[in-house]
């Protein structure tokens, strides 16, 4: 086969991520300011509805909203190249510090909850393939159907009623007690939020690397071994599960958008305090400048992942890498 030169292998997928960013924020630009509502509401609280005409003009004026959309975005875009993305409006402070005070507590709820969820997964889904057809295969696809049909929103208001409401064994908002922020603490808080994201998704991934290995098991190089006097375990786990992993880790990098959509569902119900609340505080009071870039790294991220299992699908399968052309082979 014909390989692309790498310089411009890479340099393609760095220039269409660029692109892919300048096109994500010029939309979110032009729907965050033609959305209704008043921005000067979200900086000056309730003294925005007494200003006066000429207040609202100097206020205005004040935070760059007296300008034509185009020139706020052409001066937005000028500030975020060198690293200013400007003050949130709500909180009075840089944006990119808000960001950063509440990005650990996502990346925690965020990481663990996808370590689980790939790990579960894979566990689910080879006790899955091992039993296909008994009793406890049928079971767990079963429960693992009804389960992953539950809306999070729905799932975590249940668990709050049974576990907070009523037995009072668990929080139900918050990272931590204030004044409590230990370890112990902070994990107690992180049950019912880490519940509700794995078991949306746990099954959803498990019952593709349980078809996966389905399929691998009727392969015909597994019924060679198999007649060669393999043990099914040492081919299901030594030779099956093998082939599976490189289209597993694939997978894992696309359901990242997936799983972080979860995250961001789960912390609005439980009030956690991470990207996923302060996004919708910054859409609900038009925080421009937090709303911007909260949609820069959400959607970088989703957009970096995507390309990364791209990258990886077309390593483990070269056929599908642009630009090269398969061998055809002439057996008349």
């Amino acid at each position: 086969m014909r390989q692309k030169n790498p310089f411009l292998y890479y340099g393609g997928k760095v220039l269409s991520f660029a692109v892919s960013l300048f096109l994500l924020s010029l939309a979110a630009f032009y729907v965050a300011r033609l959305a209704p509502g008043d921005p000067l509401v979200s900086y000056y609280g309730d003294r925005a509805e007494k200003m006066t005409v000429q207040e609202r003009e100097q206020a205005e004026a004040r935070l760059g909203l007296d300008r034509p959309v185009h020139v706020q975005y052409i001066r937005w875009l000028e500030g975020a190249v060198r690293g200013d993305f400007g003050i949130s409006y709500k909180y009075r402070t840089e944006a990119l510090s808000v960001i950063a005070a509440r990005l650990p507590n996502t990346l925690i709820l965020g990481g663990i909850g996808f370590l689980l969820i790939f790990t579960g997964a894979l566990a689910l889904g080879a006790i899955c393939a091992w039993n296909e057809g008994n009793l406890l295969d049928r079971f767990i696809c079963k429960a693992g159907t009804v389960v992953s049909c539950i809306p999070e929103f729905w799932m975590s208001l249940v668990l709050i009623l049974i576990f907070s409401v009523h037995l009072r064994w668990l929080p139900s908002s918050g990272a931590y007690t204030i004044g409590g922020g230990g370890i112990a603490n902070r994990a107690v808080h992180l049950v019912l939020p880490l519940t509700v994201t794995v078991a949306g998704h746990l099954w959803y991934y498990a019952y593709m690397i349980r078809n996966r290995l389905l399929e691998e098991i009727r392969a015909d190089y597994v019924l060679l071994a198999r007649a060669k006097g393999l043990g099914r375990r040492k081919v299901l786990f030594r030779h099956c599960l093998r082939s599976v992993l490189p289209t597993y880790l694939s997978l894992m990098a696309i359901s990242v958008p997936h799983i972080l959509g979860g995250t961001y569902i789960v912390e609005t119900v439980f009030s956690y305090p991470g990207i996923g609340t302060l996004s919708y505080e910054s859409a609900r009071y038009q925080d421009y400048n937090l709303l911007m870039l909260l949609c820069i790294l959400s959607g970088g991220l989703v957009i970096l992942c995507n390309i990364l299992a791209q990258i990886v699908s077309e390593r483990i399968d070269p056929r599908m890498r642009s630009g090269e052309t398969p061998e055809v082979t002439d057996h008349g």
